[in-house]
Parts: C-alpha cells; structure tokens; sequence
C-alpha cells in the first residue's frame, strides 16, 4: 500500500511540476529575450519552486549555520540524491544566481529556457565542454550571479544513497575568482524522491537541509584546490553520516 501511495504521489507531483511550468512558461520565454530581465526570471522561478512545494507537500527545516547575505557572490555546493534538488536550490538561495548541470537538460522546453540565456549546461565526457562551462560560470561569477553546482557530478545509482567524490572544478573556479563556497548537505531529501521517483515512488514531508559557513578562498592557491574539495566533501558528509 504504501508503495502504492508513494507512486500515485508521484504521479500528482509530476501534474504540479507540469502545470506551474505551462503557467510559467510564457512569463519565462518573454523575460529570456532580453538579458535585462534576467534577474526576473530568477525571481519567477524561485516563486515556482514555493508553489510547487507547497502543492507537492514539501516543507523545509533550513538551518543556516551563519545567515548569508544577498549582496554577496558564493558558489553553493551540495549534494546530489533527487530531483528535488534543483527546486530546493532555488529556494534556498540568494540574491542572483545561476546553475551549472549536464547537457541532457537542454531537451527540457523549460529548462532550456535557462540554459540558453543565465544558467551553463556541460557535456560530462567533454573536457572541452567542461572548459566552456567553466569560462561561462566565471564570467557569471564576475557579474555577481552566485553558481548553483552539484560537484559530484550526478545522482549515485546506490540506494540509500552515499556522497561520491566530487570532481575538482568548482573548487579551482572559486580559488580562481576568491569566492566564497557554500557548502550545503540536502540530508533526508532522498527520502521524499530518490533520483526521479521512478523506482521508490515521492512522499510529502519535511526536507532537512543544513547550510555550512561560507569558506573563504582569498587565502587560497589553485594547488590547494583539492584541500577545498575534501574538506567541503567531509563538511557536507558530517551532516549526512548521522541520517
């Protein structure tokens, strides 16, 4: 029964997702044909998100572990278990912002929407690719629009779900650009969607996501990229290892 439940709440939050998008839709194709209204469709799709959660019957227990500031660019880092992810970053964030994600996106009507104007799509295999995007997101960064990435790079095919190691270049970039990480642990989301609900179905519920300190980079050289890594990876799994 409660299989049974789980999939039919899929099913209804598939039917939300889908009809905010088509009320959305319009407001998002004619704020992506000038890039001075590319704030706004930020701003649109964080009121989506609110919907959507709320019809879904998602709620957020958020703790910031300091209060980060809207004027201020991070790069939020977090990992990496649903498709709900990308909605509670949305919510979650700050000021101006944009995504980094793979390039299958772009076949969404909506989501390319975004990738085409504000946020970076990537071909995982690419090197060149990844140099692209890379580029595209600091020149991101030095317009003031924080980046949104998931640095593990996709969603673990184990259940329950464990952090794999992340891959280096978020880290270089904030060395790079002396911006500041944020790193972010999505702790129980797995367990409202894992990965797109297809196998265990979705459940409304409370979502825990802790929000770690920012970690400066101004004191930081590009070799010690992988000592940002690490540690963001050990921040990130300490929030974990007790769910």
């Amino acid at each position: 029964m409660v299989k049974l439940l789980r999939h039919l709440h899929r099913i209804y939050s598939l039917f939300v997702l889908l009809v905010f998008s088509a009320l959305f839709y319009p407001f998002y194709y004619l704020a992506s044909r000038n890039p001075k209204y590319y704030d706004l469709m930020n701003k649109l799709r964080k009121w989506n998100s609110f919907i959507c959660s709320f019809f879904i019957g998602l709620a957020y227990r958020i703790k910031f572990e300091e209060e980060l500031k809207s004027d201020q660019t991070y790069i939020y880092c977090a990992n990496h278990t649903s498709n709900f992810d990308i909605m509670i970053l949305c919510v979650i964030a700050k000021g101006r912002f944009h995504f980094m994600g793979k390039e299958e996106l772009l076949a969404n009507p909506v989501l390319k929407l975004f990738f085409n104007t504000i946020d970076v799509p990537v071909k995982r295999e690419s090197k060149i690719s990844a140099f692209r995007a890379f580029k595209k997101a600091g020149d991101n960064l030095e317009k003031g629009m924080s980046l949104i990435i998931f640095p593990e790079g996709r969603i673990e095919d184990q259940y329950p779900p464990k952090t794999i190691p992340f891959k280096n270049g978020p880290f270089r970039l904030a060395i790079e650009k002396n911006i500041a990480i944020v790193p972010v642990s999505m702790i129980n989301v797995w367990k409202r969607m894992w990965d797109d609900g297809s196998k265990y179905g979705t459940s409304p519920g409370i979502c825990d996501i802790y929000i770690h300190k920012p970690i400066g980079t101004q004191d930081l050289g590009v070799d010690d990229s992988d000592i940002l890594k690490d540690r963001v990876f050990d921040l990130i799994n300490s929030k974990l290892a007790h769910k």
